[in-house]
């Protein structure tokens, strides 16, 4: 009995001390036009994520994301718009993470494989059982494209520039602890990531 009591209290304050070191979470609903000199608090990640004409910015990390410090709703309504300034394309929006790790929730790739593949993967973008597309040069370098995705219950429907992309339908859809995180994410492409606005999802959202 003892020993289960020391357990438990070992526990709880480990789940203090996790808390503490990760700090105040931003609440939800959620927007960031990046209007600012620096990323501040809100966000966490490689050192190669920085802020850039008014946009968060990275020039190539290798995929160690930019994650945001506040917990995706069960059923979310993201969007933001994003531009490559890379032929290649190659932007990576994870949704659905641990907050650490890359491949720990579902990775949106749009314009990857040097602009010839976009996909929705479940824990890795190589995965047999992603939804992909293949139609080279869906990101056009240099223009501003408009994501939209919507998850509700075991459906994630996203969208580009007002059209349907992709869906993807998961019977055990990753959610709660552990599965709670957005981050942005890049191989080797300059990117850019703005006005990024996150809400719960209501039964109209489609």
């Amino acid at each position: 009995m003892r020993a289960r009591i020391t357990l438990l209290v070992a526990a709880v304050f480990m789940c203090i001390a996790c808390s503490k070191q990760e700090g105040k979470l931003a609440p939800i609903p959620f927007q960031d036009d990046f209007e600012r000199s620096e990323l501040g608090e809100n966000w966490s990640g490689d050192p190669g994520w920085r802020i850039k004409d008014g946009a968060a910015y990275s020039a190539g990390t290798s995929n160690r994301p930019l994650f945001l410090k506040a917990r995706l709703p069960d059923d979310a309504v993201i969007e933001l718009e994003v531009r490559s300034e890379s032929p290649s394309g190659d932007i990576k929006l994870e949704l659905y993470t641990d907050g650490k790790n890359h491949e720990s929730g579902y990775i949106l790739v749009f314009g990857g494989w040097k602009n010839t593949i976009s996909c929705i993967a479940r824990k890795d973008e190589h995965g047999h059982d992603r939804q992909e597309l293949k139609q080279p040069g869906l990101v056009k370098m240099g223009q501003t494209h408009h994501l939209k995705v919507v998850r509700r219950d075991k459906v994630m429907r996203w969208y580009v520039d007002g059209k349907l992309l992709l869906d993807y339908y998961d019977s055990d859809p990753l959610r709660g602890d552990g599965h709670d995180r957005l981050a942005f994410n890049n191989w080797q492409s300059h990117l850019y990531f703005d006005n990024l606005k996150i809400r719960k999802a209501t039964p109209k959202d489609k």
